[in-house]
Parts: C-alpha cells; sequence; structure tokens
C-alpha cells in the first residue's frame, strides 16, 4: 500500500490571473499560498497530481528543534508556533501535537554531540533536556533496555504527513483563492525580463509573481528557464504498522530504529538517513557540488537502480509548453520501496520495542527527499528572473518547518518584514560561497 493520504476536492476552473502563482502543492507550497492569501491576495495553487502526494505524506511527521542546524534553527522554532496558530486561525486539524521527542543512545560520541547541541540551544531560548542513564532507562522503558543517556525537547512535537497539506490547502480556498489539483505547470512566459505568466496543461494565468515549492522536481523546472539549481533525490523508504501497540513514547529516534505514532494510533518506522542514491544525469551534473555531503554521510548511502529515471524529476531534457511535459506522464512520484530496507526496519523495531512484535504491517512506501549540496533549503528570489521565487532543497527537513518556509516566502513575496533572517536561504549561497558547509544534522 502507498503511504496514506487525505485526498479533497479542489477548484475545477483556472483563473485567468492571479497576484501570485504558487507551482507545487506540497507542505512548503500550501502553507505559502495560505499566508498570502491571509494577506489579501488572490493566490493559485498548482499541483500537477494530488495535493501533498508526494514527500510531504511520506516523511516522519517530526517538528522539532532539536539537532537542527543553526540556520533552521530559528525557523524551525518559528514553525512549531505556527502549526499552532493555523489550527486556531483555520479550524482545520493537521494533527499536530507538542508531544515531545525522545533520543536515546549508548554511544559517547552520539551523546557528546547532542550535549554540544543542547548548550548552543540552550543559550538561544530553546528547551532541552540531556538525560543520564536513569532518566534515558526510564523514559525508554518500552525498549525494556538500558541507556547510557539521551534527550527529551518537550517543546517539540509531530504533525500528520497523511492530512497535513490537504488541510492546509482546503484553508486557503476557504480564504477565496484558488488550488488546482492534476494541473502541472509547464513553464513561465516572461516580459521585459520579468516573470508574466505560468502555461499550465490546461491554460494561461497571468501574474507578476511565482513560487517555484516543486520539491524534487524544481532543478528540471528552473533548467527550462536558464536556472541553474544544483539539486539532488534521494529514495527513502519506511513503513507504518497498524494500531495497538501500547505503552510507547509518541516519538522515538535511536540509532537503530525511530518510531513516530500516527494519528490513527499505528507508528510510523524508519532508519535515519539510510536511503538509496539513484542515479540520473543531473546528479551527474551537479556530482561535484554534492562531494562534500557525500564524504559526511556515505555510510548512510547505498546505490540505487533506475527509479530516478523513470521518475523523470531529474531530467536534464528541454520540453515544449505546447506539449505534454515529464510531470504529466508521471503525476505522482511514487517509488518502489527498498524491500530490504523495509525489511531490516521492521526487523529492529521489533526487537527495539515488543509491543510491536505482533502488530501487522499497513503500509510500506518510498519518497524522493530533495537536497541542495549544504542541505539547507533554497529560499530566495531568483535575480536573473525578477518575479520568481525558489523554495526548495529541504533536504528532508520540510515538512516539520513548511509553515515557517510559507510565512518567509509569503514575507518575501509582500515585501514584509521577514519572519527570520532570509539570509541563509538564498540560493545565490549555492553557487560556491557555501561548498563543504554541509549541514551538522
Amino acid at each position: 500500500m502507498p503511504a496514506p493520504l487525505l485526498h479533497i476536492e479542489t477548484t475545477p476552473a483556472l483563473p485567468e490571473k492571479a497576484d501570485v502563482v504558487v507551482i507545487g502543492g506540497g507542505i512548503v507550497g500550501t502553507f505559502t499560498a495560505y499566508y498570502l492569501a491571509r494577506r489579501g491576495l488572490k493566490v493559485a495553487l498548482l499541483e500537477k497530481g494530488r495535493i501533498g502526494a508526494e514527500q510531504s505524506s511520506r516523511n516522519w511527521g517530526w517538528c522539532r528543534q532539536q539537532n537542527r542546524d543553526a540556520r533552521e534553527l530559528p525557523m524551525a522554532t518559528k514553525s512549531l508556533a505556527l502549526w499552532e496558530d493555523f489550527s486556531k486561525e483555520s479550524g482545520e486539524d493537521t494533527g499536530f501535537s507538542r508531544c515531545g521527542l525522545l533520543y536515546l543512545s549508548n554511544n559517547d560520541t552520539e551523546l557528546a554531540g547532542w550535549a554540544r547541541w543542547g548548550e548552543f540551544a540552550r543559550g538561544v531560548g530553546v528547551t532541552t533536556h540531556m538525560l543520564d542513564q536513569k532518566q534515558a532507562s526510564e523514559f525508554g522503558s518500552a525498549t525494556g533496555r538500558r541507556w547510557k543517556g539521551g534527550v527529551f525537547s518537550p517543546t517539540d512535537g509531530t504533525a500528520d504527513p497523511s492530512r497535513a497539506a490537504p488541510v492546509v490547502a482546503r484553508a486557503i480556498m476557504a480564504l477565496g483563492s484558488s488550488v488546482h489539483q492534476m494541473c502541472a505547470a509547464r513553464g513561465l512566459e516572461t516580459e521585459s525580463g520579468h516573470v508574466s505568466a505560468v502555461v499550465t496543461e490546461k491554460g494561461t494565468i497571468r501574474t507578476r509573481m511565482v513560487v517555484m515549492a516543486g520539491g524534487a522536481w524544481a532543478s528540471s523546472f528552473c533548467r527550462q528557464l536558464g536556472i541553474r539549481f544544483p539539486q539532488a533525490s534521494i529514495r527513502s523508504s519506511i513503513l507504518s504498522v497498524a494500531p495497538g501497540a501500547r505503552g510507547l513514547p509518541a516519538a522515538l529516534h535511536t540509532a537503530a530504529v525511530s518510531a513516530t505514532r500516527r494519528g490513527d494510533g499505528g507508528y510510523t518506522l524508519a532508519i535515519s538517513g539510510r536511503a538509496r542514491v539513484d542515479p540520473t544525469l543531473q546528479q551527474f551534473r551537479f556530482a561535484r557540488h554534492f562531494v562534500p555531503m557525500f564524504a559526511k554521510r556515505w555510510r548512510s548511502l547505498a546505490a540505487g537502480g533506475f527509479e530516478g529515471v523513470k521518475g523523470g524529476h531529474e531530467t536534464l531534457s528541454r520540453w515544449r509548453l505546447d506539449r505534454p511535459t515529464p510531470m504529466e506522464r508521471n503525476r505522482i512520484l511514487d517509488p518502489r520501496p527498498d524491500r530490504k530496507q523495509i525489511e531490516l526496519t521492521l526487523e529492529r523495531a521489533q526487537a527495539l520495542l515488543p509491543a510491536l512484535a505482533n502488530i501487522p504491517v499497513s503500509a510500506a512506501w518510498a519518497g524522493y527527499i530533495d537536497s541542495t549540496p549544504d542541505g539547507v533549503p533554497a529560499i530566495g528570489e531568483i535575480r536573473a528572473l525578477p518575479g520568481l521565487v525558489l523554495a526548495a532543497g529541504f533536504s528532508g527537513h520540510g515538512f516539520g518547518i513548511g509553515p515557517g518556509a510559507g510565512h518567509l516566502v509569503a514575507d518575501l513575496v509582500t515585501a514584509a518584514k521577514p519572519i527570520v533572517d532570509p539570509k541563509p536561504y538564498h540560493p545565490d549561497r549555492l553557487n560556491g560561497s557555501s561548498w563543504g558547509e554541509v549541514a551538522e544534522f
């Protein structure tokens, strides 16, 4: 079974014009459109497939400050408050809860790294508690093991990936803007060097401002415009088990396996960082940019197969605006899960958490995590094409910081005071100045 997803009905008719067009109906694109619509702008949100159907519904659902890279931490902190505010403002339920995140370890080096991060975090007002051996073993009593130590971050939490993006999309429509599923954006038109329209498979929308939040498809879309955006995707495989396990933490991370309670009472199970690299021409094109990241994380990555080529999201081909594009040939990236990794994940989870021993698997799936060379998102207006704002390359962190990212993009579009300093995210840094500055977490 694929990743669970709430399906919603969206706007049938395409508008002739919009103040802003947002391309991509994942968590970042939906929150961007939501915050723009709240400011009174007429927004058209375009999604080539279903809202939230790619990585935004295929992740763990963690909304964390804990162990964030210093560049992302301010956005993570703001996002936690925005997750709460959204439900109050819209009346929609994303499943967000500050349930606390628990990290357990028997590795001294890992514990020392968490402690260093904790010292930094407390200096900027983040609540995080280092756990000694007794505390960690008590917090991790569901494992039946003794632990050297750990971390508990009580103000962090989770949201429900199966419903978050779709309910944000419903809130956009309630504000008077439009959401369009099964409607691929093929490209842009320009006048005097500025964005003037978006060409879709169903017609053209006149606009002076476009946000590209297309996830794993962003680089190939930018290529059509002569914009170089170094991006590479890895295939991550995870599974969920049915409800029935009792006494488990809401969200637990260990080096062996991680478990997250789902909205239906079941659990998502995954091995942190473990993924396959499916080679594509785009990856070869940007290979030198990703050398530092690969050097840091190669132990967690394994060679993949032809899933990336079949997906079409990292093509180097050019397409015409009057013909079907790769996005229309593959509406939803749904790569084949790594069966060996799924089996290993379940084996480790059942060994770590005995309560899972007799709980059946309910689904297993894979998704493409789009990354930048430094593991930090690219957010900002493209200087070579005024009117185009990029919001992509979230490197596996996009779900939790989706509200903050969407708010920041809305700030940039409307020239409002940014919710966080936008400088660390601007795409210009990827031209070379950030080479090797790979995010720690």
